[in-house]
């Protein structure tokens, strides 16, 4: 009985000083972190999102995109995200500080959003289009509707400058227009922060020194 209690407090002090250890690393390598001061400019980054960019992250957390999309750029050598145009660099700990919950993702049944916002096509338009209709922006996309976030609208009313402008089959009823709810609004501008303009120094991919000639 002796040899048994001995026995149960060694492995608890084991996993109880690993799982600090894993913590207190973790903390040493990220906690510090800050936002970077370009030496240029001195502008911080990255930048805080916008009160309404923050509601939309909100919204994306609550509509559970973050069970199809992830937020996360892998570098060269462990996967092809660069090459698949998700991103220019891989992403790092840094991007993140801005997040309230990382939203880094579960799977990858859509494509990566970490820089949804910088892709040439991807406006605000794009964004609302493909909400209301993922297969009129995108033919062939898996992604549900989220028509909900949307009011359909008596076109006799004053017509609304924000009213989606889609055509063929996915065009209004005759009568009627299709505007964005405030909640469709607060998620576009999140989907519009989503991108990682700054290149910090940590993000540049590793080069493994020439060794000296005669060097061993």
């Amino acid at each position: 009985m002796k040899n048994g209690l001995t026995l149960f407090l060694g492995v608890f002090a084991t996993l109880a000083l690993s799982w600090a250890g894993v913590l207190l690393t973790a903390q040493r390598q990220f906690g510090g972190l800050a936002q970077y001061k370009d030496p240029a400019d001195e502008s911080l980054n990255p930048a805080a999102l916008s009160g309404i960019a923050d509601q939309g992250r909100m919204v994306y957390q609550d509509l559970g995109c973050v069970s199809c999309h992830t937020q996360q750029v892998r570098r060269e050598g462990f996967g092809a995200d660069i090459g698949r145009g998700w991103g220019t660099r891989q992403s790092v700990a840094r991007d993140y500080l801005r997040e309230k919950t990382v939203l880094i993702g579960q799977a990858r049944l859509g494509p990566d959003l970490r820089n949804a916002a910088a892709r040439p096509y991807a406006d605000a338009e794009y964004f609302y289009n493909l909400l209301y209709a993922p297969q009129s922006v995108a033919p062939g996309t898996n992604m549900p509707s989220y028509d909900f976030l949307f009011d359909v609208r008596p076109a006799s009313d004053q017509p609304s400058p924000h009213a989606l402008r889609l055509t063929g089959r996915f065009a209004p009823a005759p009568g009627t227009q299709i505007v964005p709810s405030r909640r469709a609004d607060e998620l576009v501008a999140y989907l519009l922060s989503l991108k990682d303009t700054y290149d910090y120094p940590e993000a540049r991919p590793f080069v493994e020194p020439k060794q000296k000639e005669g060097g061993h």
